[in-house]
């Protein structure tokens, strides 16, 4: 009974490796075990091997087994034709089993010496974000570390669990990723005083043992553990401002691979460490005019629902902007996380199109004389949630500020004719806004839900719906709280009267914005 209770009051850090290199690599356990795991932990050791029976069999093979005789899971798929060949799939899983055993034999002994208890699992055929995500959720980890062969998965795994996540840089340095803290009180003033976000449940962020208690570094160790609510650079005295190449080569250190995060718009970001605040950097190619246009735009605006600049950096052969890193994530990623999501309530929904809907009427009628700027891009993926719980309009590279385009032209039918490209781009944003509402009223990615659906857009699956009055078949399914009907049924008018753009109506943001907010005298015209 006594080692029950010890069990169950154990804490678990799991570890995640690729089992698909010929050589055991154990870095990753060896920092777990020197760095993150306390005595009396369990230690979930996972080897991943999504390759193993793609050569053999011409189906997907998903296999699992424990090493210590805890964790048996065996899966076919019954796709595809032809033979697979049990034989010399077994002969390899054995393989791999041993190999495993013997490179893990002083470990063990390191274990049992520190009281921690080590469990091994491999796991053939299965996605490593998967199978490291419901690993998660079953045991609630305080850690996870990666090898550095499967960094390209710490964004997904993040998304849906949000613990403190390391990932390998090379043997004994690792990049730290520190657990989602709960977000603050919302900065928007208003009489809803009691709107906060709540912490998710199963994110962990409460447990603080292991940023409060910094990783013992050993000498050449860049982990560094941050503080996961930050006050970002951008609000800063002495920002934004010009940087040179080479500060930007010590902030992302040296534009390393592990600091790279994805190619997105023909740009490549990365993230970086500047006065101990994670920064995104974003490298343009030569001659991208997107870089000046941005540069322009972002110097000009101010508002605290738009993602400000930190710098920029121009060398003549490259180009650089540099924004503050967006601490808890996208509305995507959110909208993504079940957990997540649940703890995103319809009020807390309301509010993030208000900000977003505040941003735009800002972009497209107060923020520059005699023209407009156009985001082009408005989607959860640019929806950020930064420091103090602000929802924030991000990524500008598709932005254009429309008079620039006018003051180089004076002729009454050009002139016209900018008038016309002012509309037309206030119309695509005032659409991607009603997206952009579905999202929120439906808890659906636009994005991923064109691509499960094989191109049928997510305006296109929720407008008849809407329109017949099957609003039950919309609603996120996640969030059972019927309390705020008020505030979805004010962005379901706004989502269908937006998507009246299409049919060659004018609609304004501030007309929008009005319906978002309840205005009776707008709600009237709908």
């Amino acid at each position: 009974m006594v080692q029950e209770v010890a069990a169950a009051a154990r804490e678990s850090v799991i570890v995640v490796m690729d089992a698909n290199r010929s050589k055991g690599n154990m870095d990753a356990l060896d920092w777990a075990l020197k760095h993150v795991v306390r005595r009396q932990d369990t230690v979930i050791v996972i080897g991943v091997s999504s390759d193993l029976g793609k050569k053999n069999s011409c189906f997907p093979l998903n296999m699992g087994i424990s090493i210590s005789g805890i964790w048996e899971r065996l899966e076919f798929s019954s796709q595809g034709q032809g033979e697979a060949r049990p034989r010399e799939l077994g002969e390899e899983i054995e393989r791999k089993k041993e190999q495993y055993q013997n490179n893990l034999q002083p470990f063990y002994r390191q274990c049992k010496k520190n009281e921690v208890n080590m469990e091994v699992k491999l796991a053939f055929g299965f996605c490593p974000e998967k199978i490291t995500v419901e690993q998660a959720q079953n045991s609630n980890p305080r850690w996870i570390v990666l090898d550095s062969y499967l960094k390209k998965h710490k964004v997904i795994i993040y998304a849906h669990i949000g613990c403190n996540i390391a990932v390998m840089k090379e043997k004994d340095v690792a990049t730290l990723t520190p657990a989602k803290a709960p977000p603050p009180r919302s900065c928007t003033q208003t009489n809803n005083s009691d709107f906060i976000i709540k912490k998710p449940e199963g994110s962990n962020s409460n447990n603080q043992e292991g940023l409060n208690n910094p990783v013992q570094e050993e000498e050449g160790s860049s982990a560094q553990a941050r503080s996961p609510c930050w006050y970002p650079l951008s609000w800063r005295s002495g920002y934004p401002r010009a940087f040179s190449q080479t500060e930007l080569e010590e902030i992302t250190n040296g534009f390393a691979q592990e600091n790279f995060l994805a190619e997105i718009d023909n740009t490549k970001v990365y993230e970086g460490v500047l006065e101990e605040t994670p920064v995104l950097v974003r490298s343009f190619s030569e001659n991208d005019e997107r870089f000046w246009t941005t540069l322009k735009i972002l110097s000009r605006v101010r508002h605290r629902n738009v993602s400000s600049l930190v710098g920029y950096c121009c060398t003549g052969t490259s180009a650089f902007s540099l924004s503050d890193y967006p601490c808890l994530g996208t509305l995507e990623m959110n909208l993504l996380s079940d957990d997540l999501a649940r703890n995103l309530s319809w009020k807390a929904r309301w509010y993030i199109a208000v900000e977003i809907g505040g941003s735009l009427r800002y972009l497209h009628e107060e923020c520059v004389d005699g023209g407009a700027i156009v985001h082009l891009s408005v989607c959860s993926c640019n929806i950020v949630f930064s420091s103090g719980c602000s929802t924030m309009l991000a990524n500008f590279v598709t932005a254009r500020w429309l008079k620039d385009d006018a003051s180089t032209n004076n002729e009454d039918s050009e002139a016209e004719c900018v008038n016309l490209e002012i509309d037309e781009g206030c119309a695509i944003d005032v659409h991607d806004y009603a997206v952009l509402l579905i999202e929120l009223i439906s808890g659906k990615s636009a994005r991923w839900y064109q691509n499960k659906s094989g191109g049928q857009s997510l305006n296109q699956w929720a407008l008849p719906l809407l329109e017949g009055h099957l609003i039950s078949e919309v609603l996120d399914p996640r969030l059972e709280d019927t309390s705020d009907t008020r505030a979805v049924h004010h962005m379901i008018k706004a989502a269908l009267l937006c998507l009246k753009n299409d049919m060659g109506q004018k609609i304004s943001m501030s007309e929008v914005l009005a319906v978002v907010r309840g205005d009776k005298l707008a709600m009237a015209k709908c």
